[in-house]
């Protein structure tokens, strides 16, 4: 995914989570993978205002920057679009060490998205 900090198109990894894969170059569409893109980007349609949170690690191997993405909400209720897309079950918990600050969160929310039947916990095996 692609967000603009001060003007610089930067590409991101949510950290902490995996949604299943679209658009590799050499592997095919997983299951759910249309369902988690299309939620995402409903989520987070161009122009969302975010505030991006980094953990212990700049950026990965490819160079995309680590990030815990929040929509910014003038009601002060911001998203946690990482937590989100685990919570409702279009991610599962993913996590790589040392960027490990919302482990815990991601894994109880996998944990009730799978017992209340959400996403992908219903649709793949």
């Amino acid at each position: 995914m692609a967000v603009r900090i001060d003007g610089r198109k930067e590409t991101v990894r949510l950290i902490g989570i995996d949604t299943p894969e679209t658009v590799h170059p050499t592997k095919p569409v997983q299951c759910f993978g249309p369902e988690a893109s299309a939620f995402t980007k409903s989520l987070l349609p161009e122009g969302t205002r975010l505030r991006v949170v980094r953990d212990a690690e700049a950026r990965d191997a490819y160079e995309r920057l680590l990030a815990y993405l929040y929509v910014v909400s003038e009601k002060n209720d911001d998203v946690f679009v990482n937590l989100e897309l685990v919570r409702l079950g279009y991610a599962r918990p993913f996590p790589f060490p040392p960027n490990t600050t919302h482990s815990d969160d991601f894994t109880q929310a996998a944990w009730e998205a799978r017992n209340a039947g959400r996403g992908l916990w219903v649709t793949c095996s």
